[in-house]
């Protein structure tokens, strides 16, 4: 994509032309995804449904979510069966007992079983509960994963090296725009003796969506 100015030319100094005032995109060229993001939130804010500051608020929540905030979810629901419970209820109400804000509308937890295993994707674009993971991985938005996960779920997995038995049922889930969500893994053999935080240590992003299950404590 061409980045020009659109008509707007460019002034040198001491020519006795004043300056052009300063643009938010002036000393950079923008990708396509960034320049629509300007124009959408100038958009949003001249027709008065958001604020600056409210859109500031929510990246700064997006920019602090990691991983290790979703470890944390699945460690305590391992440990403590009423958590588990109101996870799975409400998963963004259950974040809240940690001190985890959630600024995505909805967000559902899909819980593992024997039984079923669960993988999450966004098959129109990059759904993804930023606020609390943070930015997705890059095979995640890739137009492969998109397309390839609900069609041949098994083989995706096999070539993230996780090998599904036929007996177990897997299960996609496709996000949106008012909808996200997130994993519950199984809790790994041999981990009775392991403190909450060393639980969440065992717990990778991947296994956040259903990409990985949790490493065991000897590996």
């Amino acid at each position: 994509m061409d980045h020009e100015h659109d008509g707007h030319e460019h002034h040198e100094h001491g020519r006795g032309l004043p300056p052009h005032p300063t643009r938010e995109d002036d000393d950079v060229a923008l990708t396509y995804g960034e320049a629509r993001y300007l124009a959408l939130k100038s958009l949003l804010i001249e027709k008065g449904l958001v604020t600056a500051d409210e859109i500031r608020r929510r990246l700064e929540i997006n920019e602090r979510g990691n991983p290790q905030q979703g470890a944390r979810m699945v460690a305590r629901a391992w440990v403590d069966p009423a958590f588990k419970a109101r996870m799975l209820a409400d998963a963004k109400e259950a974040a809240k007992e940690l001190g985890l804000e959630v600024t995505e509308a909805k967000l559902v937890a899909m819980e593992n079983t024997p039984a079923c295993h669960n993988l999450i994707v966004c098959t129109l674009c990059s759904c993804y509960p930023r606020s609390l993971l943070g930015e997705p991985p890059a095979w995640y938005v890739s137009k492969a994963y998109r397309s390839r996960a609900v069609r041949e779920p098994r083989k995706v997995l096999r070539e993230f090296g996780l090998d599904i038995p036929e007996t177990v049922e897997v299960r996609v889930h496709d996000s949106n725009a008012d909808l996200r969500y997130i994993v519950l893994p199984m809790r790994p053999a041999g981990t009775e003796g392991l403190s909450e935080e060393e639980l969440a240590a065992l717990v990778t992003r991947d296994c956040l969506v259903g990409a990985a299950v949790p490493r065991s404590p000897n590996a």
